[in-house]
């Protein structure tokens, strides 16, 4: 509850829209309660053959005559109260008061009759039919100008909703990219779709649901229940009496429905999980004629999720035949209490003073008609308290994300490098994933400004983690990654990262313009610039001759309309127009063909010219590029030296190498 309280916060900020909802929901009660209100001068005014004006004067006739034989009556008790026993006595005071409170009720109805008779006698109609065309009128025109209220509420309260959905979506997708890389190993991006997509518009319904029916259908509630109790207030409390199990059994639904919601919600993003591995595997699937298989999965995770749809089915059915059995028994009590005073013209029942005057016809309608107003936004509440738990769930769901602690964090007085650095460092640096062994032990390294230095090493060293530290993905358990002498760890992320380029072994194309895939990370740079990054890395040719619409062709997901070569020299093109001061390859060329990586390799000779390189790779022909080759071990630096170096002396590096001799 604790966190659907801050996306209240962010509704918050609406705060005209939020005046205009609670306005229109005012005006929807009190129509709603005014509407059930012209029970009362149908019955006791026109049924019975009566115009306003004459009824009014009726009842201040009736008013002073009652007036006079209670004062009469008055007079009388209390002058025989000195005079009776003692025992008599109490029972004289009782009446006494109970004339004394008749008195005061009497006199102030017929204030209020005396006061409102010039206003009906001048705009009231005189005849009964015509008292019926005004009663209609003014509930059609009521009835009109209540629909008015609730459209213009209903586009407030979407407009809330939805922009408080926008916020939230905005915050999520923030927090999620600058979660640590290993969160989405664990959450997959599929979970994280599924949050930010099916969690967050269930927590947009609660919202509407919220501002919307829990605020209007209560105010409706409480208008009838008001009318209800002005008109016998003793005999309101009286039906009310199954109002606390009404509040137990609502209390145990939403729980078991909040419950039920979470784990629905947990199996979709299971399914959102199916979804995009069988999308974006569907090569393999074809190509190892597994359709079969993934339907049966897919169809085990959909039955899941529909058994969870139905137990939250089977819940909110509970819960709406609960409210609606136990508010046809209050209707129901309601009817035999208040016939029993009718019928039979008394004022107690079960010994209980009910009120002061026998209740009539009107009354007692009107009783019914509020009773039955109230039960009818009561009925509607109990089918929107289980969006609002749903919508509780999800926001729970949704924060657990925004609220999750980030490894890599800014510093409080960030220090800067000079550019172009100096050197790069690591000084006794230890690394282990979250879950997982050591991956990193104590590895020392130092590389020059302008040093081209290639990485080797068996699978499970430790490259890929060093790139990720080099990067600022995250950050040693101890030891430091240096800048110049200063630990990446006190230098903002943005700082380091704007001083490097990556070009890794999946490209990341998006589904954009080939231009702006060039464009990415340098959003400033003109089409003069974009155009040569792509002749530097051997891209422009093939732009030109072997796309559609040259720079202007639209790639699309992950770059399907291109050769790997060819979304490699993209990739690199896109690195090139960084300028960056460090340039990490890993493993950028293990995957293309011969003269896509000759290509590249020129490419690479050319810009590394006093820039620091930094190669993952295993590729003979690459590592002779190198200024001097890494040799990583067990999470340690185990060697280093040229290529013919390492080739003459180093196990694993004539190994990897082969009986292929690459000269330097």
């Amino acid at each position: 509850m604790n966190n659907f309280g801050r996306v209240l916060r962010i509704a918050a900020r609406r705060r005209i829209a939020l005046v205009g909802i609670l306005f229109s929901s005012l005006i929807i009660a009190v129509l709603w309660g005014a509407n059930i209100g012209t029970l009362y001068p149908l019955v006791e005014v026109v049924f019975k053959g009566d115009s306003l004006p004459s009824y009014v004067a009726a009842r201040i006739e009736t008013s002073r005559v009652d007036l006079t034989e209670i004062d009469q009556q008055l007079v009388e008790i209390t002058k025989a109260i000195p005079l009776a026993s003692d025992d008599k006595k109490t029972a004289l005071q009782v009446e006494l008061q109970t004339l004394e409170s008749r008195h005061s009720l009497v006199s102030e109805s017929n204030a209020w009759f005396i006061k409102v008779q010039p206003w009906v006698d001048r705009y009231a109609p005189d005849g009964p039919y015509e008292t019926l065309i005004l009663i209609v009128a003014l509930l059609v025109g009521g009835t009109a100008l209540k629909l008015l209220a609730l459209m213009l509420n209903l586009l407030l309260v979407q407009y809330v909703a939805e922009r408080t959905a926008f916020d939230l979506r905005s915050s999520f997708f923030r927090k999620s990219l600058s979660l640590d890389l290993d969160s989405f190993g664990e959450n997959g991006s599929a979970e994280l779709t599924s949050r930010l997509t099916n969690d967050v518009s269930h927590v947009s319904a609660g919202v509407s649901v919220l501002l919307g029916r829990m605020v209007r259908e209560p105010l409706k509630m409480m208008v009838c229940l008001g009318g209800a109790m002005f008109i016998c207030w003793r005999l309101m409390l009286l039906v009310m009496i199954v109002t606390p199990i009404v509040v137990l059994v609502m209390s145990y639904l939403s729980r078991a429905i909040r419950r039920a919601s979470r784990r629905a919600m947990e199996e979709m993003s299971q399914l959102y999980g199916m979804l995009s591995d069988a999308f974006a595997g569907i090569r393999v699937v074809k190509a190892f004629n597994t359709q079969a298989f993934e339907r049966a999965k897919f169809r085990r995770g959909t039955y899941a999720f529909y058994r969870k749809s139905m137990k939250i089915a089977f819940y909110n059915m509970l819960a709406r035949s609960s409210s609606e059995m136990l508010g046809m028994v209050t209707v129901g009590m309601a009817i035999l209490a208040g016939g029993y005073l009718v019928v039979n013209q008394e004022t107690h029942l079960l010994g209980i003073r009910m009120s002061q005057e026998p209740l009539n016809v009107g009354e007692v309608l009107m009783f019914f008609g509020f009773l039955i107003g109230a039960s009818d936004p009561a009925r509607k509440l109990t089918d929107v308290w289980s969006g609002l738990q749903r919508g509780l769930a999800a926001t729970t769901r949704v924060y657990d994300i925004i609220d999750q602690t980030v490894r890599v964090q800014e510093p409080v007085k960030p220090k800067s490098a000079s550019r172009p650095h100096r050197t790069i460092g690591l000084k006794d640096v230890y690394y282990q994933y979250s879950s997982g062994p050591k991956v990193l032990q104590g590895m020392n390294l130092e590389i020059q400004h302008g040093e081209t230095v290639a990485v080797v090493g068996p699978n499970g060293s430790g490259k890929s983690t060093l790139v990720s530290l080099l990067c600022r993905f995250d950050d040693p358990q101890s030891g430091d990654v240096l800048l110049d002498r200063v630990p990446l760890r006190e230098m903002r992320t943005r700082d380091v990262r704007r001083r490097i380029a990556l070009v890794t072994q999946r490209t990341a194309l998006f589904e954009d313009t080939i231009e702006n895939n060039i464009r990415y990370g340098s959003p400033g740079a003109d089409s003069h610039a974009v155009v040569r990054a792509a002749k530097l890395a051997f891209a422009d040719d093939f732009i030109r001759t072997k796309t559609p619409d040259g720079y202007q062709t639209r790639l699309g997901a992950g770059g399907v309309r291109l050769s790997g070569g060819q979304m490699q020299r993209i990739a690199l093109a896109r690195a090139f127009l960084r300028d960056p001061d460090i340039l990490i390859l890993d493993e950028a060329t293990s995957q293309i063909d011969m003269e896509s990586e000759q290509l590249i390799h020129q490419a690479l000779k050319k810009f590394l010219v006093n820039r620091t390189g930094v190669m993952i790779t295993h590729r003979p022909s690459s590592l002779a590029m190198a200024d001097r080759t890494i040799v990583v071990e067990a999470g340690r630096v185990s060697d280093a030296g040229t290529h013919v170096e390492l080739q003459q002396r180093n196990a694993f590096y004539q190994s990897l190498c082969g009986e292929q001799r690459v000269s330097a």
